[in-house]
């Protein structure tokens, strides 16, 4: 549905992406994760086609964005990271003009537009004056309008920015049953645990570059370096953190403040953890427990985007 050849965007010297190549299947939720100046709104904006690239091009269901941009328009919905609104309007008023906009008919958008508002949980506001609305229901208003074509794809620019927790709760569940109606949905977002549950794929970008793509478990298993371990024991805390000591792919060992519980970072893979286990019962230790702290998408985040090496 969505295909991206070597895209790349210059200001001067500078610059915003660098030869990004992604695919992304028809009905896939896609995330996109970066911090801000990584590229995300520059490749948003020229899948969009409100920004022409510097070199490379881009694919939306097989219409080119430079060389067909009317028909990449009628296939996409895009919800910038900032945008607009009518003040003046209502928010049934407000559907309806961007529903003649692209020239729907009056017959059709009289219909259209109390499903849409439905869809967005925002049916007892259609008399509403847009102005008056909360932030979340003006977020899900602009959901509502970039959904009035019914597009193919969502182009969706930090949807969640500045919503609160019950609000980006509704925006999720709406994501949800978009994705249960088969649309694709390129979606970006600081709020990088949302992603992980609402994203089938994740591609983080940094600097312009993709760095890694992937589901959450893939892009974990690329990531290289420690694991943080914690080990519970009952007694001998000191005779156990000796013991974890005296080991050379053990570091960074702490003690919780309950006294017994010690945590670490180990160099190894499963088999390794398994050997370092059988150790610890050879050497008769109390351990209560013995746990990997999974790696979350906030730590991956981290990790790639300071520099380290994927495989």
């Amino acid at each position: 549905m969505i295909e991206i050849l070597q895209l790349t965007k210059k200001y001067g010297n500078f610059t915003a992406l660098d030869h990004l190549d992604l695919q992304i299947d028809k009905g896939t939720v896609f995330g996109f994760v970066g911090q801000n100046g990584a590229g995300k709104s520059t490749t948003f904006s020229i899948l969009a086609t409100l920004l022409a690239p510097t070199s490379g091009t881009a694919y939306i269901n097989g219409y080119n964005i430079s060389k067909e941009p009317k028909q990449v328009r009628s296939q996409i919905g895009y919800m910038p990271d900032f945008f607009g609104v009518y003040d003046q309007l209502k928010a049934e008023e407000y559907l309806d003009f961007y529903g003649a906009s692209y020239g729907i008919p009056l017959s059709e958008r009289s219909k259209l537009i109390p499903q849409l508002l439905e869809l967005v949980n925002l049916s007892d506001k259609r008399e509403s004056y847009v102005d008056l609305l909360s932030r979340g229901m003006k977020q899900r208003l602009c959901l509502a309008r970039s959904l009035i074509h019914d597009p193919e794809v969502l182009i969706l620019d930090e949807p969640a920015s500045g919503l609160d927790p019950r609000a980006r709760v509704e925006m999720r569940e709406i994501l949800k049953e978009l994705k249960n109606m088969g649309k694709t949905i390129l979606i970006s977002s600081h709020i990088l645990p949302e992603l992980a549950e609402m994203c089938d794929v994740l591609g983080i970008i940094d600097q312009g570059e993709l760095k890694a793509q992937g589901t959450v478990a893939e892009i974990q298993h690329k990531l290289q370096g420690e694991k943080s371990l914690i080990v519970k024991v009952h007694q001998d805390v000191e005779r156990s953190i000796t013991f974890f000591e005296d080991n050379p792919d053990i570091s960074q060992i702490s003690v919780h403040l309950d006294g017994e519980t010690i945590q670490f970072l180990f160099k190894g893979d499963a088999f390794a953890q398994q050997k370092l286990l059988k150790s610890c019962m050879l050497q008769d230790l109390p351990i209560v427990s013995f746990t990997e702290i999974e790696t979350d998408l906030e730590d991956v985040f981290m990790e790639i985007t300071k520099g380290v090496e994927l495989s």
